[in-house]
């Protein structure tokens, strides 16, 4: 599809609009700032707790996918 990015592998394939992968590209980066980031905008343990569905902080290994996902996604909409 013109103008659209494709994620995956996976158990499928989904294809996004260019645009909404660039926004999704500095959302990402922004969330990685708030989580890595020392300072009053730091994210708390709850608030990271909350944006994993209850599952605890752990926010080492979320903040490791958090920047991963940017990177991939930067990669993809180059």
């Amino acid at each position: 599809m013109p103008g659209s990015t494709t994620l995956g592998p996976g158990h499928g394939v989904d294809a996004i609009e260019h645009l909404d992968a660039v926004r999704m590209t500095s959302l990402m980066k922004e969330l990685h700032r708030l989580l890595s980031e020392p300072g009053p905008d730091r994210l708390t343990d709850a608030q990271v707790a909350a944006l994993r569905g209850g599952e605890g902080p752990h926010r080492e290994g979320f903040t490791d996918w958090v920047e991963r996902m940017a990177r991939d996604l930067e990669k993809a909409t180059a």
